[in-house]
């Protein structure tokens, strides 16, 4: 080196300091797979050059346990209004377990599919929560999508024997329905879940048609107790995925995710999510007005409560995953209550 000349210093890359604040820790755009608008560098791989066997826990964390409450909840609450509706001593609980089923493998298959559409398109390659099997390279994605076609096949087996039990047969092009929207939710070539409708679907397949089709595949009507439960159970449903996407508004724009919480922005999507899980209280206090027992439903805003002041003030992933899974606890002690109410 000439006496006098400057020493040449590595270019540093400046790191994203919303990157940084989300915590996210993530890889910059471009350096993904080619799936997705976000990353442009070469062709998509087939999935992560190494994979470990995953293990049960894997799995288990993989179905997202504390989402399972959404599942339950409606088929409860759904049930009570069933009881009041076909009065006194009358019950059907084989079609309620077959219900109960229908929502819960519903719910575990769309959980899976998410963990493989998301991680082939390489969307959770900016995740901030809990690792997923596939973007985490935890499981081979084929896998990981044979698993949730499993789950979705025995939705569909519990809900054709359902029909064959009631003999609506109608009720078949309601399950194919559900199944789509399960599906297209994060899969296919324009995921509607990649345009904001998420709340949308959870709304109508999570509350009135879990809710109001538990009641009608045991009694053959709808009735006031089911469509107006329906709405509760759909507005809590939709806080759950509200506050699961507050916490993933950083990285969900980066991949390219305009989730309703992207598009609308943090602080409103707190408000939003307070809306959606306070508003069930209302339709509840109606409901206190010919049911007594649902006065007992209110004790359920010591979880609501908290849930949406620590959203209104979270600062961290930490705290909104907190608040996920009080609005998870708050659904189930909803429907439970509420459907008591009714039965009893």
């Amino acid at each position: 080196m000439a006496q006098g000349a400057r020493p040449v210093r590595p270019k540093q890359q400046r790191l994203n300091p919303e990157a940084k604040l989300a915590g996210a820790g993530s890889q910059a755009k471009g350096t993904g797979r080619s799936g997705h608008p976000a990353f442009k560098n070469g062709p998509p791989r087939k999935g992560p050059a190494k994979v470990k066997p995953a293990t049960a826990s894997d799995w288990i964390s993989g179905a997202r346990l504390r989402t399972l409450p959404l599942a339950i909840a409606p088929v409860l609450l759904g049930t009570g209004a069933a009881i009041v509706a076909s009065g006194p001593g009358v019950y059907h609980p084989v079609r309620a377990l077959l219900a109960l089923a229908v929502a819960l493998f519903l719910q575990i298959g769309v959980n899976y599919a998410n963990d493989y559409s998301d991680g082939v398109r390489g969307t959770d390659a900016f995740r901030v929560g809990p690792a997923r099997l596939t973007g985490g390279g935890v499981a081979n994605p084929r896998t990981v999508l044979r698993v949730a076609l499993v789950f979705f096949g025995l939705a569909a087996v519990a809900g054709l024997t359902l029909v064959v039990l009631t003999q609506y047969w109608w009720l078949l092009l309601v399950g194919v329905v559900a199944l789509a929207a399960a599906w297209f939710y994060t899969g296919g070539k324009k995921p509607y879940g990649y345009l904001g409708l998420g709340e949308v679907f959870v709304f109508v397949f999570f509350g009135l048609v879990a809710t109001a089709g538990t009641t009608y595949v045991q009694v053959g009507k709808f009735t006031t107790e089911s469509l107006l439960g329906g709405v509760a159970m759909g507005l809590i449903a939709c806080a759950v995925l509200m506050v699961n996407n507050l916490r993933d508004i950083v990285p969900d724009k980066a991949a390219g995710k305009r989730t309703l919480a992207v598009r609308i922005g943090s602080t409103a999507s707190r408000v939003v999510f307070c809306v959606f899980l306070l508003l069930p209280f209302v339709i509840a206090g109606f409901f206190s007005l010919f049911y007594p027992l649902g006065m007992f439903t209110f004790f359920v805003l010591l979880l609501a409560l908290p849930a949406c002041l620590i959203t209104i003030t979270a600062t961290s992933a930490k705290e909104l995953i907190l608040a996920l899974k009080l609005t998870s606890l708050a659904a189930l002690a909803y429907g439970a209550l509420l459907g008591l109410a009714f039965a009893l």
